[in-house]
């Protein structure tokens, strides 16, 4: 068997300072870096994923930022297989990959696989008619483990796990934990009390920096469904300008969701560290 191909990931809760981590890494090891992050794919959507700018990228090549309009879909699985490209080439050039991100089901899709289903295009036409709250509500009934694992406001994958639990009866666990890569995990997992000021201090800048209306902006090409699909943060603007909550409102409850989604990143952290033994960040 021929050995498997060497990467580093970088990983940890959002506003850990990955992104300055990856740099670091890449700059000592001769890499590029591939960014892990389902929202920073998309043009346009900038401040409200805190997307990295040029100059903080210090020269060193990112892939896959910028990628898709907001209008379109991007799943795990185009992401692996734009990442399996990406790693594949890189090795053949002699650059290290340096992967680093938020959206850990993307590493362990890219990682350990994704479960092989095909999709019902019969049964998608019958699930898309029903309403986002509908669809959480039968994932929900069905299959509480997976509806804890996701966002009761996208609609994209209530009806992809609605419609793999129709076909299977549960969204199935991940069962192999045999690595598809040589992977080096380098976590970075900062206490509450440094992390969650951390979180506040972020929203307070892209707040000043415009994040009202760069979902403004976003929520007239795209509309409130599929606003609605782009993270809480979009969310919860967009309630602010369907009048659904007041202005003054913002700061809080975006610190306690994002706090929250921060407490899972954790978790998933904990059971990896349980599993694969990886290397604290200092």
């Amino acid at each position: 068997m021929e050995p498997l191909q060497p990467i580093i990931a970088v990983i940890g809760p959002t506003a850990s300072g990955k992104s300055a981590k990856a740099i670091a890494l890449a700059q000592e090891y001769d890499g590029e870096v591939i960014s892990v992050d389902s929202r920073q794919v998309y043009r346009t959507l900038d401040i409200g994923t805190e997307k990295i700018s040029k100059e903080e990228m210090q020269g060193i090549l990112h892939h896959l930022i910028d990628i898709r309009e907001p209008e379109d879909a991007y799943s795990a699985g185009d992401f692996v297989v734009d990442a399996k490209k990406l790693i594949a080439d890189l090795h053949a050039r002699g650059k290290v990959p340096v992967l680093a991100g938020g959206t850990h089901f993307y590493f362990d899709a890219l990682i350990y696989g994704l479960p092989e289903i095909p999709s019902d295009p019969a049964l998608r036409i019958e699930l898309e008619k029903l309403s986002t709250q509908e669809l959480f509500a039968q994932v929900l009934a069905k299959d509480p483990r997976r509806a804890g694992m996701l966002d009761s406001n996208n609609r994209r994958r209530l009806v992809r796990a609605l419609e793999i639990i129709t076909l299977r009866g549960a969204v199935p666990e991940r069962v192999q934990r045999e690595a598809l890569y040589n992977v080096q995990w380098v976590v970075i997992d900062p206490p509450k009390e440094e992390l969650r000021p951390r979180i506040e201090e972020r929203l307070l800048q892209a707040l000043q920096n415009g994040l009202i209306e760069e979902v403004r902006q976003t929520r007239e090409r795209v509309g409130d469904a599929r606003l609605n699909e782009l993270g809480l943060e979009y969310r919860i603007v967009g309630e602010y300008l369907r009048d659904e909550r007041t202005e003054e409102s913002l700061l809080g409850s975006l610190s306690v969701k994002l706090w929250h989604y921060a407490r899972e990143q954790k978790k998933w952290l904990r059971k990896l560290a349980s599993l694969e033994n990886p290397t604290e960040a200092s």
